[in-house]
């Protein structure tokens, strides 16, 4: 060990050259670069004197060696650093901290003036298809109803006093321009359907619990005039053949039948003639046979209340007649349309009373 408060340098040099080293480091203190002065070997603890550096591994220059002393005193001595007697104690030396690596882009953080004005990106699992409108509430259809429609009272081919009483009540309101024959045919059919158009009810031309309820509130009861009148035609003059005794009264200019007893008219109806082609045999006759329900096997037509006078010719009642008016013709016959008449006529009559056909 050498001593080195001596001033031995290791070298042989006076102790002369080691004062002036120590006055380098002195004046290494006042290095600006933050070196720190070695401690003063005066008030080194006895047991802190260090061997002098190796020659062989001594540095050149006194800077370098004043540093080595400095920090082989501080490894002996086991504490920090501190400073110098009587020099102005510097800040500590302050720990860089670790900076974040640096982003490749660094960006100005956003505000909310500088967000983009366009959406971004929707994410993949979120739907970018607007809502379909929502459709409008549709009314349900109604329900078809299920009560039974309306009881049909009369229809075509139907033949009755209600039939009568129906006829009677559409020409008071100027629907069925004839009398009533009880019938209800074709023309009766058209005369409902014409009330029903005009009231606003399903036009079938059939007379069902509605239609005749609604006819029945707006017609008064029929007299009995209204329901039988003696003829829808005017009676003509009798023939001067018809004043004596029970005969049958045939008009074909007034289109009229009156039975008449000794020249006194006792009922009267409508009748209409055979065609052109099949005329009505004019004359006088007499009534040789009769037959209630009879049926033609000529035509294979229905003839009831058949009174016979000319060969296959009779009065008898013609549902045609009633149904359709004058708007068709006999094969020779004389066609009454009211049957509740020719139904009494029938059984007035005898054989063997006269019968004059006439113009």
């Amino acid at each position: 060990m050498v001593d080195t408060d001596s001033g031995w340098d290791g070298r042989g040099g006076r102790g002369r050259r080691g004062a002036r080293n120590t006055r380098g480091a002195r004046a290494a203190d006042a290095i600006p670069d933050g070196r720190v002065a070695a401690p003063d070997r005066r008030a080194a603890a006895p047991d802190s004197r260090v061997a002098a550096p190796d020659p062989r591994f001594a540095l050149p220059g006194r800077r370098v060696a004043a540093v080595s002393l400095v920090a082989l005193a501080a490894l002996a001595t086991g504490c920090k650093p501190g400073t110098a007697t009587g020099a102005p104690e510097a800040s500590p030396p302050v720990r860089p901290t670790q900076a974040a690596a640096p982003s490749p882009t660094r960006t100005a953080p956003v505000t909310e003036d500088a967000k983009p004005r366009t959406a971004p990106p929707p994410s993949p699992s979120v739907s970018t298809t607007p809502p379909a409108p929502a459709p409008a509430t549709a009314r349900p259809a109604p329900e078809p109803s299920t009560a039974p429609p309306p009881r049909v009272l009369m229809r075509t081919g139907s033949e009755s006093d209600r039939v009568r009483e129906l006829q009677a009540r559409l020409r008071q309101i100027g629907h069925f321009g004839r009398n009533p024959t009880g019938y209800y045919g074709s023309v009766t059919a058209d005369a409902v359907r014409s009330f029903q158009a005009k009231r606003s009810l399903p036009v079938t031309g059939s007379t069902d619990e509605v239609t005749w309820q609604r006819l029945l509130a707006m017609t008064r009861v029929p007299k009995a005039a209204e329901l039988r009148p003696p003829t829808e035609r005017p009676l003509a003059a009798p023939d001067e053949r018809c004043l004596k005794g029970r005969v049958l009264c045939i008009s074909k200019n007034s289109r009229t039948l009156a039975w008449m007893i000794d020249g006194k008219v006792v009922s009267a109806m409508d009748v209409r003639f055979g065609s052109e082609y099949t005329p009505t045999r004019e004359g006088v006759f007499e009534v040789f046979w009769k037959s209630r329900d009879h049926v033609s096997t000529l035509y294979d037509t229905p003839m009831p209340y058949a009174l016979f006078f000319s060969g296959g010719q009779a009065v008898h009642y013609s549902a045609d007649f009633a149904a359709n008016g004058y708007g068709g013709a006999s094969h020779g016959c004389v066609n009454v349309r009211d049957k509740k008449k020719v139904a009494a006529l029938f059984d007035q009559v005898r054989t063997g009373d006269k019968v004059v056909v006439y113009w």
